[in-house]
């Protein structure tokens, strides 16, 4: 597949590289690392990497502003993104081909090519092995590529704390420091927190109930938040901080944003993406999201990854 997807990113002349909506450093470190990789290898082509920017990533990059008359004759390439509904940016229909890149399960196989790898603890880490294949055909990588890789790998292995990450992420996260860029300037930027996402983090760690079932639960709701000052897309930042907690088998927190409950869901085992699904969502066995449109819901959901421990037992 890899050698597919090179010989197609050989034969157009406009590449336009998306990634999923509510981004995060793995939806732009591969998204705009391969835009890197491809701007580098080839200068004669034009590459461009679109999608409604986030202000906590303008540290990785900013993207592109393109009219949709780009997108004619165009290959288009969506990475980290495993449903079609949650592609940033639906003018990806509009180009002449398009490429599924990712490390989600692929429940979905939108695309013309699908490379999916579940086994990669992320997609940025698929993109780095990519340019490996593809450095004696014509691949080459820049700082800059190494520097957004890198902090995709770091992101989606919670700085390789989680299960996904292997002797392959260490290899090539070893691999990618040789570069020239900063790492102590880069986690600066992935890791430092306001005071008022700060106070808030006290306030989960003050107020998080567990059940006899050994499932953790975080309520946020709007008034949270705004007493906090804190925007729904921060407070997410704020999930893995149960990961910690002694007996603690799986949890979720639910953050209210407008008209619906983002739902996300960690694990410490048990597989809990089915109970995603069930409800609007989808991801990896132990890290999944989902979306709830009442209340009433929570206690469904929770209920649920109860059932999913008890399995795991």
């Amino acid at each position: 597949m890899k050698a597919e997807i090179l010989k197609e990113i050989k034969n157009y002349d406009t590449i336009i590289l998306h990634r999923h909506v509510r981004p995060d450093p793995d939806a732009y470190g591969s998204q705009c690392g391969l835009a890197e990789i491809l701007k580098v290898s080839f200068p004669e082509k034009k590459i461009y990497a679109v999608g409604e920017e986030d202000e906590s990533l303008h540290y990785m990059k900013r993207l592109d502003e393109i009219p949709d008359g780009t997108y004619k004759g165009a290959l288009v390439i969506v990475c980290d993104t495993a449903n079609e509904e949650r592609i940033s940016d639906n003018r990806y229909k509009l180009g002449n081909k398009l490429i599924k890149i990712d490390h989600h399960p692929n429940e979905d196989p939108y695309g013309d090519l699908v490379w999916v790898d579940t086994s990669a603890s992320s997609t940025s880490e698929m993109i780095y092995e990519f340019y490996l294949f593809g450095k004696d055909h014509g691949l080459k990588i820049n700082d800059e590529a190494a520097r957004l890789l890198f902090a995709g790998i770091v992101g989606d292995t919670g700085r390789f704390l989680y299960p996904s990450t292997t002797e392959k992420t260490f290899l090539y996260a070893g691999e990618l420091i040789h570069y020239n860029f900063s790492r102590t300037e880069l986690f600066n930027s992935m890791y430092d927190m306001s005071e008022n996402l700060i106070r808030l983090n006290g306030y989960v760690l003050q107020n998080f109930e567990i059940t006899k079932g050994g499932v953790g639960k975080m309520v946020l709701d709007q008034n949270i938040l705004q007493k906090y000052d804190v925007k729904p897309s921060e407070a997410s930042l704020l999930v893995s901080t149960l990961g910690t907690v002694k007996g603690l088998k799986a949890w979720v927190f639910f953050i209210e944003e407008d008209e619906v409950i983002r739902t996300r869901l960690r694990s410490k085992g048990p597989v809990i993406n089915g109970v995603a699904r069930k409800y609007n969502g989808g991801g990896h066995p132990l890290a999944a999201g989902a979306s709830i449109y009442s209340w009433n819901d929570v206690d469904n959901v929770v209920r649920d990854l109860e059932k999913a421990c008890q399995s795991y037992e």
